[in-house]
């Protein structure tokens, strides 16, 4: 059986390394291409000594960066674009906020050069989108059919607008050169090998807790959102690369709604924690609620999540429990 060669940008991320990982249990190439200004080579580490995977350290954003897959040459069968810093803690040196830059870039030119590959290659595009171009949502849940309600140069725009864009850029090169375009949206992943400085709600709340430190919520704590473990985003994902949805936005999460207090009091007993819960200002432009409408998954992927808020949080917990790091 021939295998395919897969392209993945951000392989060394959260959810990239995970993809990274399927694809070569399934025996198939994978060029993971990364600049670790947000991925962790620990993520990958294990796979460098796989002879099917390829590593290459540059950034996508560059003009010249293709010059690096010559010394492969393999023809490109399917491409994944999920390089982009996505941490939403203005404080985190991880966080879009912090690297402003470097996220328009990534999600716009990035995936300029990234399309031109894939037209020469004539290879399928995966764009990893995201929830987060909803905006605060005046629709609930969020079907894909909704354009959002998103503020242009408020503090989460830079990351909101740019994965915009990127669908757009996306959808131009379906309908002008013919490539096959998929686009994610993607809604809060979680799960292991999560990046402990970057900001998101998760990580924070469990290693707070596993320290019995105070966990400090923004806002009363009733606003909501929906959480999907990494494994059921993995399959979900490679369930659209490998569909005919071309160029159809695809919501990719759980529909499965809770607040964040109540998040965070499942997270303190399920570490048996002594940590208590304080209150801070919510952030501008902070979302009410967040939930997809994953019906068009359903339908057109036969793709549903799996495993429930609990089962995943406590493999996520015993991972950070692995780390033993006090913030």
């Amino acid at each position: 059986m021939s295998k395919d060669v897969y392209l993945v940008t951000g392989g060394g991320g959260f959810i990239g390394s995970f993809i990274c990982e399927k694809l070569l249990a399934e025996n198939n190439h994978v060029i993971c291409v990364d600049n670790f200004i947000t991925g962790q080579r620990k993520n990958i580490a294990h796979l460098l000594s796989n002879p099917n995977f390829r590593l290459i350290e540059t950034d996508v954003s560059k003009p010249s960066w293709p010059l690096t897959l010559s010394p492969y040459p393999l023809a490109l069968d399917f491409i994944l674009h999920l390089a982009s810093p996505a941490g939403p803690n203005p404080k985190s040196p991880k966080s879009y906020h912090a690297l402003p830059v470097e996220t328009y870039l990534v999600n716009s030119i990035g995936t300029h050069y990234l399309l031109e590959l894939a037209k020469k290659h004539n290879a399928v595009f995966l764009f990893a989108s995201t929830s987060e171009i909803y905006g605060d949502p005046e629709i609930h849940p969020q079907p894909e059919t909704y354009w959002g309600h998103v503020n242009p140069i408020g503090p989460r725009a830079i990351y909101d607008e740019s994965k915009r864009l990127g669908e757009a850029i996306c959808a131009a090169w379906s309908r002008k050169f013919g490539v096959q375009t998929r686009i994610a949206r993607i809604f809060n992943t979680y799960g292991p090998r999560m990046n402990p400085d970057d900001g998101r709600a998760i990580p924070l709340f469990i290693q707070s807790s596993i320290n019995h430190q105070p966990l400090t919520i923004h806002g009363d704590g009733h606003q909501t959102r929906s959480f999907c473990y990494v494994d059921d985003q993995v399959e979900g994902l490679l369930k659209l690369l490998h569909s005919d949805a071309n160029a159809d936005p695809i919501n990719i999460g759980n529909s499965t709604e809770i607040s964040i207090l109540d998040l965070v009091k499942t997270i303190i007993r399920l570490t048996d924690s002594k940590s208590t819960i304080k209150f801070d200002k919510l952030p501008e432009d902070d979302p009410e609620r967040r939930r997809p409408d994953i019906s068009k998954a359903n339908k057109k992927l036969g793709w549903k999540p799996k495993i429930g808020l609990e089962e995943g949080l406590m493999k996520t917990i015993a991972y950070f429990g692995t780390l033993n790091v006090v913030r």
